[in-house]
């Protein structure tokens, strides 16, 4: 894609992008970093395809870590995917890996070489709970409940969220220009099994979560995220809308739905997509918003066919700018998690035709 249409792309979409306001004399501004992969993701959800999309994908696979420049998916297709999602989860308490023992180096590295293959990056964060120093799933205590009238845990919420903005902020490419991602933080709080979650937050304390998180982000000067707000499964329009931060605070609406049941659960994951994944499209252009599948997959692809013969279907047209699927843990780690066939799995001919099908994006 060329950068001067990016750029071009960019400088008309930069009323709807929440990452930045249009001005007056928008035609003689620069695109931000966050503007142009708006425009560049927007391009493509229009051309009727999307980025496929892979968490921690030249990390490590099925059976090898930490291999300069290997992806079970390029392995399968020749290319990479078009979207690589990592996790900052430790960041904020000064770990040099991350909670799947990913060095963040080796993170910022992979981040700025994907986005020199004109790929994209997708950030989320598993933030260790602050009231108890545990991790992102222990619910034994609601801070977001607290935060507003104990200073001590509201000033440790916001050095940790500049820890993530830092972070963010100092991934630049080779000639010292900042590398847009999409970041996608309190991912899945429709589900009770975050902190930041239902039924250890209010929908008033998330959302103003999220609005503290964006001016810590705003005073540090960050202007390469687009921000991603994904709920999980299962919601209707108004519970959809019920913690959304607002059309200001937001750049992506997506939706995190995942296929559980092997062969007996196909109908039922269809079901869910078709019955979420219209509506936060619609939702998402009427707004001048992209819509993005931000997490899906089946663990351990007992389906062969289930890229071309079940995903592939239940999107059924619908404009995404991404797809993205989780992650292939090493087999000596965590046997069978895994959600992209590697080399000699029953799967890899289907992701094969998946990939030439044309609709989802990868690169070289």
């Amino acid at each position: 894609m060329k950068k001067l249409f990016i750029v071009v792309s960019a400088l008309m979409l930069l009323a709807s992008c929440g990452s930045g306001k249009k001005s007056e004399n928008a035609e003689e501004e620069t695109a931000t970093p966050a503007q142009a992969l708006f425009a560049q993701l927007d391009s493509v959800a229009k051309s009727g395809r999307f980025y496929f999309g892979h968490h921690d994908d030249t990390a490590y696979g099925h059976d090898w870590q930490y291999v300069d420049g290997n992806s079970d998916v390029k392995a399968v297709t020749g290319e990479y995917p078009g979207l690589m999602s990592w996790d900052l989860g430790w960041i904020e308490v000064d770990s040099a890996t991350n909670l799947d023992g990913v060095p963040f180096d080796f993170i910022a590295q992979e981040i700025v070489k994907q986005h020199a293959r004109g790929g994209v990056n997708a950030i989320g964060w598993h933030v260790i709970n602050p009231a108890t120093d545990t991790d992102a799933w222990d619910v034994s205590a609601s801070p977001l409940h607290e935060m507003a009238a104990d200073s001590l845990l509201s000033a440790k919420m916001d050095m940790w969220i500049g820890k993530t903005a830092d972070f963010i902020k100092s991934l630049k490419d080779a000639d010292g220009n900042p590398v847009p991602v999409v970041f996608r933080p309190w991912h899945e709080n429709s589900g009770t099994w975050f902190w930041w979650g239902t039924g250890n937050s209010t929908p008033e304390e998330y959302i103003d979560l999220w609005k503290r998180t964006r001016k810590v982000f705003d005073e540090k000067g960050v202007d390469n995220v687009l921000w991603a707000y994904s709920p999980d499964k299962d919601l209707t329009r108004e519970q959809y809308f019920s913690t959304y931060p607002g059309d200001e605070y937001v750049d992506i609406l997506g939706a995190d739905i995942y296929h559980f049941g092997g062969e007996k659960g196909i109908e039922e994951y269809k079901a869910r997509i078709q019955n979420e994944l219209p509506y936060v499209a619609e939702e998402a252009a009427k707004r001048g918003k992209l819509a993005a599948f931000t997490e899906t997959g089946l663990e351990g692809l007992p389906i062969d066919n289930w890229y071309s013969e079940v995903l592939l279907p239940a999107l059924n047209d619908i404009p995404l700018a991404y797809v993205c699927v989780w992650r292939n843990a090493e087999k000596n780690v965590k046997p069978g998690h895994f959600y992209v066939p590697y080399p000699g799995h029953p799967a890899e001919a289907d992701f094969k035709k998946f990939h030439d099908s044309g609709k989802a994006l990868f690169v070289k």
